[in-house]
């Protein structure tokens, strides 16, 4: 009930029952204070700063949110100045300390996030990032006997057996995560070894996926994205333009499973070295262009929003 309510019943003022309240709260609390406190899990984790990372920017491109996109970058910048030492990533993070080497989760869920952050900004810091971490996963988690990610690196203490995750539960598994990161640096990279082993690992879990599919919900994304046909989208323009802004704001604003979208400034060569989509690429008439790429053959480049829309809707 309402302190009004209970003041008339009780034939007192609001004021002196507000006051009888607040003592009461202030005797309670100093009665409860003397109990063992329970302990407080404050430390930062890795993984789930990765998840994180990819939430926010992906929300920031799909709602026009320049702010969530900060909080990507900060969350980045965090990550890789934090939790990130002599290549390796490590697990937590707590009152200006970091340990224990990261585990598989660490490496695909940062991926993951470093990619979608790449898409967002166009920033190729981050892509040469994710690739980084996915070289360093490969080297220190892949099984090269059966194939798959092992969820221990190589360097972490010996165990009875070294497992590995497959089933998706509350979070995604290391290895369905890792399957779609490697995939999505793949189509940017042109690098085949990340989709072979994306293949490999999926090829894994293939028997359960269609018995079992509420357990490999991420397996089945990615699964998706690895079936179907590759779509990239370069975009070539001066990012601080409002015309390339607008283009990218096309693509951006749409749903489109296993989509990359990659972009760079005119004369970027770092950019087009890493990302083959963008080679050869430029702007048209002095103008941002678009160019709508299927499995690698791309259409004639656009330069308006209507006509990318179109190229977009005829996918």
């Amino acid at each position: 009930r309402d302190i009004e309510s209970v003041a008339r019943i009780e034939g007192v003022s609001v004021e002196r029952l507000q006051q009888a309240i607040d003592r009461g709260r202030r005797e309670l609390y100093g009665v409860r204070s003397k109990r063992v406190w329970p302990g407080l899990d404050d430390k930062t984790l890795t993984s789930w700063n990765g998840m994180m990372l990819r939430a926010f920017a992906e929300a920031g491109v799909a709602l026009e949110r320049d702010d969530y996109v900060d909080v990507a970058r900060r969350n980045a910048d965090f990550i890789l100045k934090h939790l990130k030492r002599d290549g390796l990533l490590l697990r937590t993070y707590k009152n200006g300390s970091s340990k224990l080497n990261g585990y598989l989760e660490d490496y695909a869920f940062t991926i993951e996030g470093l990619v979608s952050l790449y898409e967002a900004t166009f920033e190729l810091r981050w892509l040469l990032e994710a690739k980084s971490l996915a070289d360093t996963m490969v080297a220190e988690f892949w099984d090269d006997a059966e194939g798959g990610f092992f969820f221990t690196d190589n360097a972490h203490e010996e165990l009875i057996r070294r497992t590995k995750e497959l089933e998706d539960n509350a979070t995604p598994s290391g290895n369905s995560s890792a399957a779609w990161g490697l995939l999505r640096l793949s189509e940017l990279t042109g690098n085949l070894d990340y989709r072979d082993r994306a293949e490999t690992v999926l090829e894994a879990v293939g028997g359960a996926l269609g018995q079992y599919a509420r357990a490999f919900g991420h397996s089945l994304c990615a699964l998706d994205t690895m079936l179907s046909t590759s779509i990239e989208i370069a975009i070539v323009g001066d990012p601080a333009d409002e015309a390339t802004r607008a283009l990218a704001g096309e693509v951006r604003r749409r749903y489109i499973p296993g989509i990359v979208v990659a972009g760079a400034a005119p004369g970027d060569s770092a950019a087009a070295e890493a990302i083959p989509v963008l080679r050869d690429r430029g702007r048209v008439d002095a103008r941002p262009a678009a160019y709508v790429c299927q499995d690698r053959t791309c259409g004639l480049p656009v330069t308006t929003v209507e006509a990318l829309a179109a190229q977009l809707d005829a996918i």
